[in-house]
C-alpha cells in the first residue's frame, strides 16, 4: 500500500475480489471448514452440507484468486487456507467466535450475533 495516496486501484480490485469471494454463505462454509487445516473436498462435502459439484466449483475459484492451495493424494485432493487474513477478517467480524481475541468480551459490534 502506498501511504501517501491510500490503496491503489491495483490494491483496491484486490480488496474488492477478496470480499466479493468473502460475500458467497457457500463459500464462508467451505473455508469455515478448513479454518482448523487441511480437509479433502469429501470431508469438506460433508461439514458444509453442499454439493460436491458445488463444493470443487467455489474451491476451484478459491484456488484461482489465491486463498486456498490443493495438494494432490492420490485420487484426493486436499485444500487448505493460504491467505491466513481470510481467518483474521472472519474473526475480526465475529470476534465471539475468536477465543483468542481480547475484543471478544467487548462491546464491539459482532455482525454474527445480530
Amino acid at each position: 500500500m502506498n501511504s501517501n495516496k491510500g490503496f491503489t486501484n491495483k490494491e483496491l480490485e484486490q480488496l474488492a475480489m477478496r470480499f466479493k469471494i468473502l460475500s458467497e454463505p457457500s463459500r464462508l462454509k467451505i473455508l469455515r471448514s478448513m479454518f482448523n487445516g487441511e480437509k479433502c473436498v469429501n470431508e469438506i462435502t460433508k461439514s458444509t452440507k453442499l454439493m460436491q459439484a458445488n463444493v470443487s466449483k467455489q474451491l476451484k475459484l478459491m484456488e484461482e484468486n489465491g486463498i486456498v492451495k490443493c495438494r494432490p493424494s492420490g485420487l484426493q485432493r486436499f485444500y487448505h487456507i493460504t491467505d491466513k487474513k481470510i481467518i483474521w477478517i472472519c474473526q475480526q467480524l465475529c470476534p465471539s467466535h475468536n477465543m483468542n481475541n481480547p475484543l471478544s468480551n467487548d462491546n464491539q459490534q459482532d455482525i454474527c450475533s445480530e
